[in-house]
């Protein structure tokens, strides 16, 4: 992702671009998948890990990252595409490999919706799938071979 276009992104969500914050959403954007902080921390060595935080908590906050419980504990960042700074509307699950430990994108599978109880008004979602993933099961199976 070019310069122009992160400034384009971040001021369509409401935040001023800096230096710094093109540079994470570049990161996020080169990843293609989703990093916890301290991949992007290693990614990024021109920032320190409180830019690097302060920057995701601004974006959560702006709509421009999901940040998503990854099933081991920890939690891990990806851009956000909607179309709106108030608001979520590209919402997917995601896959969590127990082998090798990364979490995976399943763009263009719907979430579940779930019928909520009167008075519970839901404002997201988050779907995770644990498993293994394509890449770790073959492997598995080579080595059985």
């Amino acid at each position: 992702m070019e310069s122009k276009e992160c400034e384009r992104l971040l001021l369509a969500h409401g935040v001023k671009p800096t230096a710094n914050r093109i540079v994470v959403v570049k990161a996020l954007a080169a990843a293609g998948r989703p990093l916890s902080l301290s991949e992007l921390e290693r990614d990024i060595l021109s920032i320190d890990k409180s830019g690097v935080f302060r920057a995701l908590t601004l974006f959560r906050d702006h709509h421009l990252v999901h940040a998503i419980e990854d099933g081991s504990g920890g939690t891990r960042y990806e851009l956000c595409h909607s179309h709106h700074a108030d608001r979520d509307d590209d919402q997917h699950p995601h896959f969590f490999c127990r082998v090798c430990r990364r979490t995976y994108c399943l763009e263009g599978m719907p979430l579940p919706s779930p019928a909520m109880p009167d008075g519970f008004q839901a404002e997201t979602a988050s779907f995770l799938v644990t498993g293994v993933c394509p890449e770790c099961n073959s492997r598995k199976n080579n080595m059985q071979r």
